[in-house]
């Protein structure tokens, strides 16, 4: 906008340096306004000033309602609170009046009823607002916001109110706040947009989501029902939250941000906003990022002209993002969640037991006894909190003296720390688990093992197997690991490499022999074997399982939960399923030289036995074995295969960024991948032509038609952690050959057993994860972590 001394600016009540001055002022405003992005944001900036170029108290700045009826604005009543305003266009209010004959004029005494009636005499002033805020309304100077076409269209309404000097507004004010209304025009520009469509929703239209027709259809059924329309739009016209939320995300410009099961709740910025707030005020923190705090909320506009959230947090810088109505309470459920606990959030509760216990701890009989005190619930709603996030143990750490209470979540096998309570909760805590799995309360000296079946105390059917350790300082630590009752696998989602999941196919499918699945805790060792036997799993067949504890169900097994303290384990289940004439044996682990050995004779006359082991790889697992005492001969004959295998981070497949990898890349991975095969008989004579074949093998399986490999980088978005979601498993498959028993028979060692596995084929944990990171699946960095030596 060039900087042109307007016309309309030559009032006597000015001089000419007075004049000069306010075009400079104008058009620096004018620059401003060009680059504004939103009204709002730009009046929250230059209203102070402008207020200053009129000697005004306060500016108001009215905008058109979406049915182009109404003047609506943000009228402040307090310190920290604000009230939409909302007129009619009609000539009954000063706005009003403006906005109908879009003309500029001013008003010496708005109480002054003779004085309005002069422009008509219905007009009167809404005192109402007034007595609210308690400010006395004087002098008014208003002008109409119009566009700039042939035929200009009324977009708002620009009024300022009350002198600082008590005087009248001057009428070359009227010239000055004409021109100054132009250039608001300008801030206008992209509501005018949004606006010439008529809702908020219409980018639907627009986008080829639905009709026009329909929208209007929409619109009618909703207000017929007095129902949002956006329940219209998802039930009646099948269209998903995300397409709507991405209409919304046009027409505020800003970010969509949808409806996550994994978020993470902001523990100290929640503290002090309670669900009831929330859901009125449509506005929730969910996020605090490098770009700052993110707020979610139905309407972006109207929290941002509202300031009540920069009043909330005035120390942080605010980032808007607009989401649906649905995926709003969706989120306010997950965040202010009732229904499962009979609680809020855990800050609540927090300050609820503050009140409850104070500084001394409840005494064991008071916990058992009150059912429903807020102790119960929050124990509860950790529970619910950690099955809800995905998370696979619940780690309670107290620390001595007035230290707090830690509570931590192991989630895709990384610990992170949920929340922190005060030290005087540590013992009810410890109390109330042991009371839920039945262990002794009064014993803190040793090591107690138990199982809570939740569903007794919530709403999720789940077991918790817990461990509580005594630590330093009298104190007791607790461990919960989530049983989540669910479906086996296929073998195809078990993430095995092709020649793996043949291999695999062709082991179990023996009528009898033993296969071992090892890996520390936490691998994946019972989902494998559990996919096992879903594979073989026939009417035909019986199989029978010692467990502990059954984490797995499945129809056509017959599963055993041991008991130790009725004397039923491991070795005792597979005496007694030797006797129930089965075809197929599982045995949860062999820890001990008895049940192996049953497990070795069982597999030697007729039956297919399965069993995990605590190694570190497949080659390892034979070496164990035969230092527990199991005789070389019978365990050669009987030995199927062992599957070794561990667990690492997926890159998350929605912001992983895909790359052209260099040679030296590729060559560096070729290097750590023939690393392991520098035994084997082949590598010895031909060192440079194993190289050459691996590559060539890599190019023909994973390379383009150029010969390029493409890797990918891990990034981070709104849906992972770090750029990381999820696990995959990597796999190592040593098959019972005939040279394998051999070797076995002749007692030969780790790395003899692994030369000769690898000469036949197998491939190596890190072989087998440096082929997933050229698959795209993970990176070498989550390789290394769980492969190393």
């Amino acid at each position: 906008m060039s900087a042109v001394l307007p016309n309309a600016l030559t009032g006597r009540d000015l001089k000419p340096t007075a004049l000069i001055d306010f075009a400079k002022k104008l058009q620096n405003f004018a620059d401003v306004a060009q680059s504004a992005t939103n009204l709002e944001e730009l009046m929250t900036e230059v209203s102070t000033e402008i207020c200053e170029w009129f000697e005004a108290d306060r500016l108001t700045v009215y905008t058109l309602t979406e049915d182009k009826v109404s003047l609506i604005s943000r009228v402040k009543t307090g310190l920290t609170s604000s009230k939409d305003l909302k007129l009619p266009i009609t000539e009954t209010s000063i706005a009003g009046y403006c906005a109908y004959h879009k003309a500029v004029f001013k008003v010496n005494d708005a109480y002054d009823e003779a004085e309005l009636k002069k422009y008509n005499p219905r007009m009167h002033f809404l005192k109402e607002v007034d007595r609210r805020t308690g400010y006395r309304s004087h002098q008014m100077l208003l002008a109409p916001v119009l566009s700039s076409d042939d035929r200009p269209q009324l977009l708002g309404v620009l009024q300022l109110i009350n002198t600082t000097t008590g005087m009248p507004f001057a009428d070359a004010d009227l010239a000055r706040i004409t021109e100054l209304a132009k250039v608001l025009a300008i801030a206008f520009r992209p509501r005018q947009v949004s606006q010439q469509i008529g809702t908020k929703y219409d980018f639907l239209v627009t986008d080829n989501v639905i009709s026009a027709g329909e929208l209007d259809l929409a619109v009618r059924s909703a207000r017929r029902k007095n129902d949002d329309i956006e329940e219209v739009l998802i039930e009646e016209f099948q269209i998903k939250s995300s397409i709507i939320g991405q209409a919304l995300a046009k027409f505020f410009q800003v970010k969509y941000e949808p409806y996550r099961s994994d978020r993470v709740k902001l523990m100290d910025l929640l503290r002090n906003i309670k669900r009831e707030y929330a859901a009125s005020a449509q506005w929730i923190p969910i996020e605090e990022n490098k770009d700052g705090l993110l707020l979610m909320t139905t309407d972006p506009e109207k929290i941002r002209a509202s300031h009540v959230a920069r009043n909330v947090f005035p120390k942080h810088k605010l980032v808007f993002s607009v989401t649906t109505q649905r995926e709003f309470v969706q989120t306010l459920d997950q965040f202010f969640s009732d229904s499962a606990t009979g609680g809020g959030t855990i800050d609540e509760m927090l300050s609820t037991m503050d009140q409850e216990i104070g500084d001394e701890a409840l005494a064991a009989e008071d916990v058992s006894a009150a059912s429903d005190n807020e102790l119960v619930k929050f124990v509860n709603k950790v529970i619910i909190d950690a099955y809800n996030q995905g998370v696979s143990d619940i780690h309670i750490e107290p620390y001595p003296g007035k230290n707090k209470t830690a509570i931590r979540f192991r989630k895709d096998g990384a610990l992170m720390l949920y929340i922190e309570v005060p030290s005087s909760y540590r013992a009810p805590l410890v109390t109330r688990l042991k009371i839920m799995c039945d262990l002794d309360i009064s014993e803190r000296r040793r090591p107690q093992d138990g199982k809570i079946k939740f569903r007794k105390y919530g709403p999720l059917d789940i077991e918790l197997r817990v461990a509580t350790i005594p630590t330093a300082g009298g104190l007791e630590d607790v461990v919960m690991r989530i049983l989540a009752a669910g479906e086996p696998l296929p073998l195809s989602k078990l993430g095995l490499s092709k020649r793996n999941e043949e291999n695999l196919k062709k082991v179990i499918s023996r009528p009898y022999g033993l296969f071992f699945c090892c890996g520390p805790t936490g691998s994946g060792k019972t989902t494998t074997l559990h996919s096992v036997l879903k594979h073989i799993n026939t009417p035909e067949t019986k199989i029978w399982t010692a467990e502990d504890p059954v984490e797995i169900t499945q129809k056509g097994l017959r599963q055993v939960q041991m008991n130790n303290k009725a004397g039923l384990n491991f070795s005792t289940a597979m005496r007694a399923f030797l006797r129930a004439d089965p075809d197929v044996i599982m045995v949860g682990e062999m820890r001990d030289k008895e049940t192996t050995q049953i497990g070795i004779e069982a597999s030697l006359t007729g039956h297919l036995v399965f069993s995990t082991l605590h190694t570190n790889s497949a080659p390892e697992s034979i070496i164990r074995l035969l230092d527990m005492g199991m005789d070389p001969f019978n365990f050669a004959d009987a030995i199927l295969g062992i599957l070794a295998q561990r667990l690492a981070k997926r890159m998350c497949a929605n912001c992983k960024k895909p790359y052209v990898a260099t040679q030296d890349e590729i060559k560096r991975l070729l290097t750590e991948y023939c690393e392991e095969l520098t035994n084997t008989a082949d590598w010895k004579s031909d060192p440079q032509g194993s190289f050459r074949k691996v590559y060539e093998e890599w190019v023909k399986e994973f390379a383009n038609d150029k010969g390029e490999f493409t890797l990918y980088k891990p990034v981070g978005c709104d849906a992972c952690k770090g750029g990381y979601r999820g696990r995959i498993a990597l796999h190592e498959l040593m098959v019972g050959s005939d040279s394998v028993k051999k070797a076995i028979q002749e007692k030969a060692r780790v790395a003899e057993l692994y030369a000769l596995a690898l000469s036949e084929g197998m491939r190596t944990l890190k072989q087998d994860g440096i082929q997933k990171v050229l698959q795209g699946i993970t990176d070498m960095m989550q390789v290394r972590a769980v492969c190393i030596k």
